[in-house]
């Protein structure tokens, strides 16, 4: 059957009112068939509405609904079931997993609906003349799209797939058609640095405001890369050779540009050492979810929250961190302690899943959590950061629930956001 499966109906909805139920079909909307979530939202937005609705027992309705503009019907549905990647990327993190993780993570997508809906990141390579028609014409805007290298034999060789359109002429089409994009590049020592990227952040610069953003991102390798391409890792002396090169190519693109548009992940400076720039340069944070800003915001969030921070009612609070933000959260640890009388230690816990190389908060498991903590005091209570769990469920990587992480370390555990307000808030 065509259409979209109801799950759930919003109480005082239209829709409720319309008596439609949870395992409902809807088929169209004013003559249009509803492939998925988005199809459903461009078509839904009209003052005046006809929709088709298969009931389980084969029966059809025909609903007429007149409506404010933008108010919602209160139907719910599931999200779309990702397209499969066809590439073969030399550095693709899903290909580096160890054994005996949840399902979903082995799963490689390459979908423009999930890039439009949630921030994912698509290379585009295996899109075509339907999809981007549909792009243009829904307005799917922003898109986040991984270029990697716009000379076409390296981005070839990088994700491992012949490409028909090279991703210029499809970025100038989509950028033609207004619409707005942010880009990426994992930087693969050796392969798409150097000249490579120089060439690579110009071309993307051209498009812009339409590429309204480009980070470079270190590649990410794990201890389990057995059988794949060997690539060299991004070590200290690098970073701060490539942050001193293309610091001052930021500021010359932002001048040019109007703005902040090249950003280099935090990961640069943690490994060079190096202090980051001002929150300021950061613009309105467009790549924050690419670990691009983090430090800053952390740092400037930690200045809000000691400037108001009151005496709380003593106790010992463990706080667990990835190992490369430590040495900040030691520092705002401290000064929280002294204006608040709480005793706090923060411990980094080494990635004993992944590897050494692989030091982000948010890829720590729950079994390394469990051997960082293992003969220490722990004190009352210990933080979590939420971004270590899949969002909603309460699970690790390694399907480690938090309940049973209490179990384990024998003392509560809280889970809070990952910011200063969020461990200053966890006190109350």
């Amino acid at each position: 059957m065509t259409g979209l499966i109801i799950e759930k109906v919003q109480a005082g909805s239209i829709a409720e009112e319309l008596e439609i139920e949870p395992g409902d079909c809807l088929i169209a909307i004013n003559g249009h068939i509803v492939r998925d979530i988005i199809d459903y939202q461009f078509h839904v937005a009209d003052h005046e509405v006809l929709l088709e609705i298969a009931k389980p027992d084969g029966e059809h309705w025909e609903l007429e609904v007149e409506k404010e503009g933008g108010e919602p019907l209160g139907l719910v549905f599931a999200p779309p079931v990702p397209a499969q990647c066809g590439n073969k990327c030399i550095f693709c993190f899903v290909h580096q997993l160890p054994r005996g993780l949840r399902s979903p993570l082995y799963v490689k997508d390459e979908d423009y609906r999930l890039s439009f809906l949630y921030g994912n990141y698509i290379t585009l390579a295996n899109i075509d003349a339907a999809d981007l028609s549909r792009i243009k014409e829904q307005r799917l805007s922003p898109l986040y799209v991984s270029v990697h290298a716009t000379d076409p034999a390296v981005r070839e060789k990088m994700l491992g797939k012949r490409e028909n359109i090279p991703v210029l002429e499809i970025l100038g089409e989509l950028a033609a058609a207004r619409i707005t994009m942010h880009a990426q590049v994992v930087l693969c020592p050796g392969i798409n640095d150097g000249a490579i990227l120089e060439g690579t952040v110009d071309d993307l610069a051209s498009l812009s405001p339409w590429i309204a953003s480009l980070a470079v991102v270190p590649v990410g390798l794990t201890s389990h890369r057995r059988g794949l391409p060997l690539l060299q890792p991004v070590t200290d002396d690098y970073a701060a050779k490539f942050v001193a090169f293309w610091q001052p190519r930021q500021r010359s693109l932002a001048e040019r540009l109007g703005g902040p548009f090249l950003f280099l992940a935090d990961e640069f400076y943690l490994k060079a050492d190096l202090p980051f720039p001002h929150l300021d340069g950061y613009g309105d944070l467009p790549q924050l979810e690419n670990g691009v800003g983090m430090i800053p915001l952390f740092l400037e969030e930690a200045r809000e929250v000691l400037a108001r921070a009151t005496p709380r009612t003593r106790c010992t609070v463990i706080v667990v961190t990835g190992e490369s933000p430590y040495p900040y959260l030691v520092d705002f640890l401290r000064a929280l302690q002294e204006k608040t009388g709480v005793r706090f230690t923060p411990v980094p816990v080494k990635n004993l899943l992944f590897g050494n190389s692989v030091t982000v908060t948010g890829l720590v498991a729950g079994r390394d959590i469990v051997e960082a903590l293992r003969g220490r005091e722990l004190g009352d209570v210990v933080l979590i950061p939420d971004v270590m769990l899949k969002e909603g469920a309460g699970v690790f990587l390694d399907d480690l629930t938090v309940g049973e992480l209490e179990e384990a370390l024998g003392i509560r555990v809280v889970v809070v956001e990952a910011t200063p307000q969020g461990i200053y808030g966890a006190l109350a």
